[in-house]
């Protein structure tokens, strides 16, 4: 069942965002001119080939980046108006990133790893439950050099999720996994969405990971190309690529 967006505020309300980068006399624009809308408790897939601006609006929706124009409301707050502190408590009380590589510290375990985030977060779950939702209980005082990629990356997760974030920004969660360590991984995702009703925003290239969303966004050339409505969602157990 996809949410009802019937009198629901957008979490993110996106309106004619642009991104140029300008290197000595070469401008390159990332994005052209983006409209989205990101709805609470949401499944939403970014679909569409490298460069085609996906990372560049995740970005900037997640405050890691400023929009060139336009603007950005987070629950009818516009991040461009906001200062760098602003940006970084933002982040930090409302995000929760999780990118294709891993970005664990190799000298910590995944216990502490985990841990980094709850020591700071406002109301943080502990890092034990927030391995338990990604099914590593049992890894948990391993090192990363210890673990598979699919471990690492659930890890990954489970530190971004421990914050109880409002919203989960995936930047190709799969794209370093084969399919039957990403559907994991997937899996991790979509129960986090289901029990937490956390919105969540997964960049991908990869077609058949559409099928978990709610809605997914074609991009093209830093621009949405097209927008459906999965009318039929399936389980990530059931996504093949």
């Amino acid at each position: 069942m996809s949410p009802s967006h019937h009198g629901t505020e957008p979490v993110f309300d996106v309106t004619g965002v642009t991104k140029v980068y300008t290197s000595g006399e070469v401008e390159v624009r990332a994005l052209a001119g983006i409209d989205l809308q990101l709805f609470a408790g949401e499944i939403a897939v970014l679909l569409g080939p490298s460069g085609s601006g996906k990372s560049t609006l995740l970005n900037i929706i997640g405050g890691l980046d400023r929009a060139t124009s336009g603007s950005v409301l987070f629950n009818g707050r516009d991040l461009t108006d906001f200062s760098d502190r602003q940006l970084t408590r933002f982040r930090r009380d409302h995000i929760g990133f999780v990118f294709q590589f891993y970005n664990l510290i190799p000298s910590l375990t995944a216990w502490e790893n985990v841990s980094l985030v709850t020591e700071v977060a406002r109301d943080p779950m502990t890092p034990d439950e927030a391995l338990a939702m990604v099914n590593l209980t049992d890894r948990m005082s391993h090192f990363p050099a210890q673990l598979s990629g699919g471990e690492q990356q659930r890890v990954a997760i489970a530190r971004a999720i421990a914050k109880r974030p409002e919203v989960l920004l995936c930047d190709e969660p799969t794209g370093a996994l084969d399919s039957k360590t990403g559907v994991i991984v997937l899996e991790a995702l979509t129960r986090i969405n289901t029990e937490f009703g956390t919105t969540t925003a997964i960049i991908t290239h990869n077609a058949g990971i559409q099928q978990i969303a709610h809605r997914v966004f074609q991009f093209l050339d830093g621009r949405i190309a097209s927008m459906h409505v999965n009318e039929a969602r399936i389980a990530a157990t059931e996504v093949e690529w």
